[in-house]
Order: structure tokens, then C-alpha cells, then sequence
């Protein structure tokens, strides 16, 4: 009998993660390389895990999730303008380019240069799929529980 997804399950998966115009976001197919992830962590969204809940290995299911499900709807407060000299070390930045910057507390956040207009460069914070309606197309390939610490 095959093991079935649990509140705290680690699950190896296949997915193939589309936008609503039919391109692809991103997919474990492409290179063969499975995900393996664990429900419960905070590393999946609420409406992700309850679609895999209950799921056994050998399990395929297609679905859909709206933006405040998947990766949250596009914040304007994530959207930041700076002055082209603060680019000056970095060279010329080009729209849709995606670079690291170091946040007050030292750690780096990914920003996507949505527009350069002069000497403002608009750099959106937003994650990248933020605001879309995402498909997912998944196969569970294995079912583990999860080991007490």
C-alpha cells in the first residue's frame, strides 16, 4: 500500500508550473531533476499543500491557484525607484534583468528592473509570478513521513 501525503510529509514531485497565457514558469521535467519538498515548513503555500494532501505516490493532478493562494498579489510598496549613480559599480542595468540587492539587515533580496527612465531605474521587489494565476501539473514520485527530531 502506498504512502499518502500527510500535514508533514516530505515529498519528492515533478511539477511543471504554467501561467495562464499557457508559457512555462518553471519545471522539474526540463532537467529530470525531481523537488523534494516538506509540508508544514513554510517553504509551500497553504493552498499548494492542501492540493497535495491525501495525494499517493504514483499520483498526478492538475490545478490551478489564484495569486493570493500561489505567491501573493503584486505590492506597490515592493516597488522601489533609485538614482542611476547607485548603479554606477554595477554597470548599465537592462530591463527585465535581475540583480541582488543588500537589504538594511545585510541579507540580499532579487529585484527585477521593470523600467529606467533618465536617472530613475524602477526596481519591482515583487516576487516574480506575484499577481498571477499559476497552473500546476504535478506527479508524486515519493512519500516519506516525516522523522520525529
Amino acid at each position: 500500500m502506498s504512502k499518502s501525503v500527510q500535514s508533514n510529509s516530505a515529498v519528492l514531485v515533478h511539477f511543471t508550473l504554467k501561467l495562464d497565457d499557457g508559457s512555462t514558469a518553471e519545471s522539474t521535467r526540463n532537467n529530470g531533476k525531481p523537488a523534494l519538498f516538506r509540508l508544514g515548513d513554510g517553504s509551500l503555500s497553504e493552498g499548494l499543500e492542501q492540493h497535495l494532501l491525501g495525494l499517493k505516490e504514483g499520483d498526478k493532478t492538475t490545478f490551478a491557484l489564484e495569486p493570493d493562494a500561489a505567491f501573493g498579489v503584486s505590492s506597490p510598496d515592493l516597488i522601489q525607484y533609485f538614482s542611476r549613480r547607485e548603479f554606477m559599480d554595477a554597470g548599465e542595468p537592462e530591463i527585465g534583468a535581475i540583480m541582488l540587492f543588500t537589504a538594511m539587515d545585510g541579507s540580499e533580496m532579487p529585484g527585477v528592473i521593470r523600467e529606467i527612465n533618465g536617472d530613475s531605474i524602477t526596481v519591482d521587489f515583487n516576487h516574480p509570478l506575484a499577481g498571477h494565476t499559476v497552473h500546476f501539473d504535478i506527479e508524486v514520485l515519493e512519500v516519506e513521513p516525516a522523522l520525529e527530531a
